[in-house]
């Protein structure tokens, strides 16, 4: 995936290079890491500067998805499947622009805002027909399923990304931390403070973790697949902090309308006699899950590396001391 992704950047690159040449800027501008994205800033009727939001990690996506679509409008494209292809894989319409006639217009932002000047002094000055002219034929108007369409896309992007890197609401479905939390309290995870894990699993439909509720299946295709990283956190796990992580026997699951047991449950002979004998005879599934796909757990660390732990008359012990 890694070779997937630089190779992207360098035909991003190459792409834009026939680009900034119709626009009168230099075409080896293009390969310059950095000064392409000022200049690309540029072209669109943005500062420069613009571009150091592109160093703000989860930010620097909707910019960079901001700017491949104002460049396409740039030239012309104002159609919404100009600015998906923008978005899916900017190379492939930039490379499609190169190869034909069409001229750069211009800044979009500054055309577009110029263009509603022109409607807003027309009404001002009384002039409703020539307003009413001017909007008919905008060619930056949209018709309100665009809109709705544009809205929603921006909206469930947000909220994935928000929720992949970001925070993400839980509901407690058990009484395994009752005292501290409750069955059916709700809470907000902070995925920043001990790290961001950056997505294993790319393929996936959005805003749901491992399943789609009412049809009983996987909510995501397991390959390809990135391999494991974790960004710097801002602190470590210290001892009584609350955790969610992914269950570590959750790789290989049976999934039933009321709960979900491990493999090793079934080994271990941990669950009811009726789904003990479905599994035995083979009709129930066996899930494989991938680490970042398997079910999240919340519970307290009380032990650190090096602590001996011990459990004596229901009472946890610490090092040889009673924990609180």
């Amino acid at each position: 995936m890694l070779i997937f992704l630089l190779v992207s950047y360098v035909l991003f690159s190459i792409s834009m290079m026939k680009l900034f040449e119709k626009a009168g800027e230099a075409g080896w501008k293009a390969l310059v890491p950095g000064l392409n994205f000022a200049v690309m800033c540029k072209l669109v009727g943005r500062s420069p500067a613009h571009a150091l939001w592109l160093l703000v990690p989860i930010v620097n996506i909707f910019i960079f998805v901001g700017l491949c679509i104002d460049l396409v409008r740039s030239f012309g494209y104002l159609k919404l499947r100009h600015s998906a292809l923008a978005v899916i894989y900017a190379p492939a319409i930039f490379f499609y622009i190169g190869s034909k006639g069409d001229k750069y217009l211009g800044p979009t932002l500054k055309l577009e805002r110029e263009y509603t000047e022109k409607i807003k002094a027309a009404i001002e000055a009384g002039k409703e027909r020539e307003a009413q002219r001017l909007i008919q034929k905008s060619p930056y108007h949209k018709s309100a399923t665009r809109e709705w369409v544009e809205a929603i896309v921006f909206a469930v992007f947000a909220a994935a990304f928000i929720r992949m890197f970001l925070i993400e609401a839980y509901t407690i479905p058990t009484s395994s931390m009752e005292g501290t939390l409750k069955v059916g309290d709700f809470l907000f995870v902070s995925k920043v403070h001990y790290g961001i894990r950056t997505p294993q699993t790319i393929i996936m439909v959005p805003l749901l973790h491992n399943r789609i509720p009412g049809l009983n299946v996987e909510s995501y295709i397991a390959k390809p697949s990135l391999p494991y990283y974790r960004l710097p956190g801002l602190q470590e796990v210290e001892r009584y902090d609350p955790v969610v992580f992914n269950y570590p026997e959750g790789d290989s699951v049976y999934v039933f309308p009321e709960r979900t047991y491990s493999i090793y449950d079934y080994r271990r002979g941990a669950i009811t006699p009726q789904r003990y004998n479905q599994i035995k005879a083979g009709r129930a599934k066996l899930i494989v899950r991938p680490v970042d796909k398997k079910d999240h757990y919340i519970k307290r660390c009380i032990g650190m590396p090096g602590d001996s732990l011990q459990v004596i008359d229901r009472q946890v012990f610490l090092n040889g001391k009673p924990a609180r």
